[in-house]
């Protein structure tokens, strides 16, 4: 497993190569069997619109460096760049049982596909956003909220801290596509073995 970041990662418990993203997988993603992305979300960000930043859109860039890999492939985002994804499959904390609705899209690619799990009707209130949660709401953990201890138990990070955890995927969300690339790779193995 190698993760490619532009900043260093110190926390990154496994092999990291420090560059830019794109041009990575553009010299080396067919050197892998299977590509997670996440293209930076702020660009497609309400938060960030709002405070009038201003961010490269990166997704059409990243899925041209992935296409070119001839790799099976999966990007990420936010719900704001979900209209500019294919076909995106959506997944939502309490599929995972997390106590926070935290929505993800993820495109897929290179003959990888993932099917859209059941989204659960959203039946406990959420926290607003930088406040506290009360007792029997989800939490919000994006932008400057409130509660970083509680959100590294409720999405399964204990090792973050609060930049790193309104970026993040949930483990849970990663594992699940961990899982269903693991079965695309073994298939794929099997119909060259025949």
């Amino acid at each position: 497993m190698t993760g490619v970041d532009k900043d260093p990662q110190p926390r990154y418990p496994f092999r990291l190569v420090q560059a830019d993203a794109i041009a990575f997988v553009l010299a080396h993603g067919s050197e892998f069997d299977f590509i997670h992305a996440s293209p930076p979300c702020q660009h497609d960000t309400a938060c960030q619109r709002i405070q009038g930043n201003i961010h490269p859109d990166l997704i059409h860039p990243t899925r041209t460096a992935l296409e070119t890999t001839g790799r099976p492939w999966v990007m990420e985002n936010v719900g704001g760049a979900a209209p500019k994804l294919n076909a995106p499959v959506m997944l939502c904390g309490p599929m995972f049982r997390l106590a926070t609705y935290r929505h993800r899209f993820f495109e897929t690619g290179g003959g990888f596909t993932l099917a859209q799990p059941d989204h659960l009707e959203h039946i406990v209130p959420q926290a607003k956003m930088g406040r506290p949660v009360p007792p029997g709401h989800y939490g919000q953990f994006v932008g400057n909220f409130s509660g970083v201890d509680l959100a590294r138990r409720v999405m399964g990070v204990p090792w973050m801290n609060r930049d790193g955890i309104r970026e993040c995927i949930p483990p849970a969300y990663a594992e699940h596509i961990g899982r269903a690339a693991l079965a695309h790779l073994a298939a794929a193995r099997i119909e060259v073995a025949a």
